[in-house]
């Protein structure tokens, strides 16, 4: 199965939940991802859903100095963020339990 279609749908609540608790640039949080597992997200992916969810008012952006070169574009979540998240997490959650449900209930060798 092709898991880019699943990750595009949950992008922004997956880049909103690393952001939740530390702000992060823009390979950092692709990091994070692919540390938790997402190792198939690419990084225009990323950027892309970091400029997105910055133009919607989700994140705040900043520029920091970096030791190792230029500086770097950080992001963090604005309130409109934090709630976005919330709202995403809960949708989320009530959907994958539909998934899962249906899953028990049809596919040959599982148990209801």
């Amino acid at each position: 199965m092709d898991t880019s279609q699943m990750l595009r749908g949950a992008l922004d609540l997956v880049v909103l939940a690393v952001l939740a608790d530390e702000d992060g640039y823009g390979y950092d949080v692709l990091r994070r991802l692919r540390e938790a597992g997402l190792t198939e997200v690419g990084d225009a992916s990323v950027y892309g859903t970091l400029r997105r969810l910055s133009k919607a008012g989700h994140l705040l952006s900043y520029t920091a100095p970096s030791a190792e070169g230029p500086d770097r574009r950080y992001y963090g979540l604005t309130p409109l963020g934090r709630e976005e998240l919330a709202l995403g997490t809960k949708a989320w959650r009530s959907f994958s339990d539909a998934v899962d449900d249906i899953i028990r209930s049809h596919v040959p060798g599982r148990t209801p």
